[in-house]
């Protein structure tokens, strides 16, 4: 282990993988980041346009995907770790953490823009 690499609970087990498993899952890292701010710009986005969508179904579903927007880096967070510790263990690597969460979030949200068009 190199002095000083964060996260010590990462990198204090095992062998160092092959770089490129590595730079593949900080690659995954960071496009849960992009989702991330996607997501918060949706929310925004649903507040800040003027869309035909009822008011009341429009605030919840920009809350909804704002809230979403706050899991994914956390969901990026731990599965980063996960991920880089089972092959530093070679280990068989984890299921995802909160895809399920994001997963039924996202769902529930378009559904609430479909209602609030139509209701």
């Amino acid at each position: 282990m190199s002095p000083g690499r964060f996260p010590k609970s990462v990198y204090g087990l095992g062998d160092e993988p092959d770089p490129r498993f590595s730079l593949a899952n900080e690659r995954t890292f960071l496009a849960w980041i992009r989702t991330s701010l996607a997501l918060i710009a949706a929310g925004v986005a649903l507040e800040a346009l003027e869309l035909p969508i009822r008011e009341d179904f429009r605030l919840y579903t920009a809350g909804l995907f704002i809230a979403l927007g706050i899991v994914a880096p956390v969901h990026a967070w731990i599965s980063w770790m996960r991920t880089e510790r089972s092959m530093r263990q070679n280990r068989a690597l984890p299921a995802p953490a909160l895809s399920g969460v994001l997963m039924v979030g996202v769902v529930i949200a378009g559904a609430l823009i479909a209602a609030g068009m139509f209701l």
